[in-house]
């Protein structure tokens, strides 16, 4: 009789299973984003009436590509994740790269923002002026959130070599 041991899991399984709901997640965003690129926005600058908002929606294409160039870094940053590579130079460039994305949203909406404001005052709906603060503050947090991890992963890479060379 033969004992048998048990399988182990293997490691790049478990790695591949939990990104996959965070590629899910960030396909997701990016499929609403260009939903309402190629539908809302267009529909809504046609239309009569939209009046002042018309150079609102146009100028929501503008943000839309550092955000789409942010998503697809994402992609690249958990590919990296996936292949064990997560402590390299790559990830640190991708973080880099969606930290300088979600700065250049920020610019963007915030360099809009009178605009935003007074349309919103003179139609008197604030609700736009709210949407325009909520999307200046999360793109804020994501280029925060990247820059600490982007330092974070510095550091740890500089550890690692550190200890790669003592014997």
């Amino acid at each position: 009789m033969t004992k048998r041991t048990p399988r182990k899991p293997k490691p790049a399984l478990v790695a591949n299973g939990s990104t996959y709901i965070l590629r899910l997640a960030v396909l997701t965003f990016a499929a609403i984003v260009l939903g309402l690129c190629i539908f809302a926005l267009p529909a809504g600058m046609v239309s009569d009436e939209t009046g002042m908002y018309r150079w609102i929606l146009a100028g929501m294409y503008l943000p839309a590509i550092p955000f789409f160039f942010a998503i697809y870094q994402t992609m690249k940053l958990l590919g990296y994740i996936d292949k064990n590579t997560a402590f390299s130079d790559a990830s640190v460039a991708a973080l880099r790269v969606i930290k300088n994305c979600g700065l250049i949203i920020t610019g963007l909406f915030t360099a809009g923002l009178p605009y935003i404001f007074y349309v919103a005052n003179k139609d008197d709906a604030p609700g736009v002026l709210a949407l325009a603060l909520v999307i200046i503050i999360a793109s804020a947090a994501v280029s925060v959130f990247a820059a600490v991890l982007q330092r974070l992963l510095q550091n740890a890479i500089a550890i690692k070599t550190e200890n790669d060379l003592t014997v």
